[in-house]
Parts: C-alpha cells; structure tokens; sequence
C-alpha cells in the first residue's frame, strides 16, 4: 500500500496554512511548504510566512532555508523536498504540502526530471540585468509554449526557462501528464468567490503593512539591493519602487494588491488544470478545522 501524502493547494489568501496545520494535527502530520518564496530566510511579513504561534507545534519543513541573496531552482526544491517527505514517512509521520506555487507542487506530483537541467549562475547573473519585457520577448521566440504559460512579469521563471534552453531542449520541465504514483496523493483546492477573494487579499495586504512590511522590505533593500530574484517578488518589487522614488507609498500600496490579486488568479488558472484536485470553497466552512475533517471525510470515501 503506498504511503499518503496530502497536498494544499490555492490561490493566495486561500486560508492553505491554516488547513494544513489543522489537518496535520488530525492526521499526525508534518506540513511541507511549497511557496517559492517562504524559501528565504529574512522575508517573513511580505512571504505571510507562518510564525512559531501560527505553527503551533506542528513541524514546517522548506521554509527558511536560503538567504534571499542565493538563486534557488525548482529541480534544488524537488531534490530536497522528497528527502523531506521520506523522512517524515519514516517516522510514521504524515506528509502535507501546503503552498500556492504551481511548479513546485508539480514537480512532486508529476514524473518530472530535473537532473539534466543545468545550474549556470554567470549565465543567470546576466539575464538578471536584462529588462522583463526584453526576457519575455526573447522566451516567446525560442519557447512559445513556456511563454504561454508564464506571465510576462515572471522574471525568476523567464530567467530559469532561458537558462534551461540555453543548455539544451528543457522540454521534459513542462510535460504535466505523468502522475508521480510513488505516493498516494490526496490532493485538496481551496477557494472561494472572486469578490471574498480578492477582499481578502486587500486585507492581507493591509495587514502586512500594519506589521511592518515596508520596514522589512527597506531593510531588504539596504542589505541586497533589488538584484536578487527574490527582491522581485510581489510584495517587495512595488515597495522597492517607492524607496527608489518611482511611485509614492499610495501607489505602491495600490500595486501591491494588484499584483496579488491578478497573481491568485493566475494560480486558480494553474490548478484549475490538474484534475485530481478536489476542490473546497472555503466559504462554506466556519473555520480550518472544518476544513481539514472535511478533506479526511472525502477521502475515506473515496478510499
């Protein structure tokens, strides 16, 4: 019988964290995040990166791993994260991955072979100084398919596919028709009406600002500058800006949340994709622990 393996998937502000801790406290589990950004360590506000409270006792493992000034790839995630997994497992724990980053999950859900992906940072160093709009162009030339897929705003994933074919075809890293059936994967979507979504989103937003975001991200700025890849996450990209004095703070703001609503809609695009997911509208639900029986309910039924 194959070891379970629960997975957490959503847009962000979905409630994913919450559900998952919960679910680990029901199943004795252990969450693993699948957020490219919860990844480095010093981004915690702008990352909505569960604290030690939130946590509440239940390990969290891949977060906090790297300093936001080290290029990180998905083929280093998915190495790192199945050595989590089976450590877990070994300790007749339950693996939950949690996260809203679709190639991340993906590349522990699918049969996909990263290990001839080649890792050229004075390849990567030098993409990183290029404008978005001139990587995407060059991507929709040499990748029309991976093009399609990625927004045009992505540089980390423009910079990484550009530096996949610059090595060779790169093609295996987007072929999602192959379950990875090592595992029995429980997959669970949350979600809800765009109009709670997107208000909820505001109000994230809103929040981080009042815990001190723009602090963190100037502190950020002060200490790597805005090369880095991570320091051109939605979060920190348009707080970057107005200490750059290219925008004012209610700008900023205002861009800040719509960033993250077109990007949590582009999420939905992603997993709405991938038919063993059950979905879950949250609004449905008084709470996470309504949530989390729910997803066990299911899946007793199923099973």
């Amino acid at each position: 019988m194959k070891n379970k393996v629960y997975v957490i998937v959503g847009p962000t502000a979905s409630g994913k964290t919450a559900a998952a801790i919960e679910l680990a406290k029901l199943s004795g589990g252990e969450v693993i995040s699948a957020d490219s950004m919860q990844i480095y360590r010093e981004m915690d506000i702008g990352t909505a990166k569960p604290d030690e409270t939130e946590r509440q006792g239940i390990a969290h493992h891949m977060i906090d791993i790297v300093s936001p000034d080290c290029p990180y790839s998905v083929a280093m995630f998915q190495k790192e994260a199945f050595g989590r997994i089976e450590d877990i497992l070994s300790r007749n724990k339950t693996p939950i991955i949690a996260g809203g980053t679709g190639l991340y999950v993906n590349a522990l859900t699918y049969r996909l072979d990263f290990t001839e992906t080649s890792y050229d940072l004075n390849f990567r160093a030098l993409l990183e100084k290029r404008e978005v709009a001139e990587l995407f162009n060059e991507l929709s030339a040499k990748d029309p398919e991976a093009a399609a897929r990625i927004h045009p705003n992505d540089k980390k994933r423009m910079i990484r596919r550009l530096e996949i074919l610059h090595h060779g075809d790169g093609k295996e890293e987007y072929r999602f028709r192959v379950p990875n059936d090592d595992y029995a994967f429980i997959m669970a979507g949350l979600s809800t009406e765009r109009e709670v979504l997107y208000e909820r989103i505001n109000r994230r937003v809103d929040l981080m600002m009042e815990r001190g975001l723009l602090e963190e991200a100037r502190q950020l700025f002060a200490k790597y500058g805005s090369m880095p890849t991570s320091m051109q996450a939605i979060g920190y990209k348009e707080l970057v800006a107005y200490l750059n004095g290219d925008t004012d703070f209610a700008e900023s703001v205002a861009l800040l949340k719509k960033n993250t609503r077109h990007y949590a809609k582009r999420q939905l695009t992603w997993f709405r994709r991938d038919s063993r997911i059950r979905w879950y509208n949250t609004a449905d639900y008084p709470n996470a622990m309504a949530i989390a029986k729910e997803i066990l309910r299911q899946e007793n039924n199923h099973f």
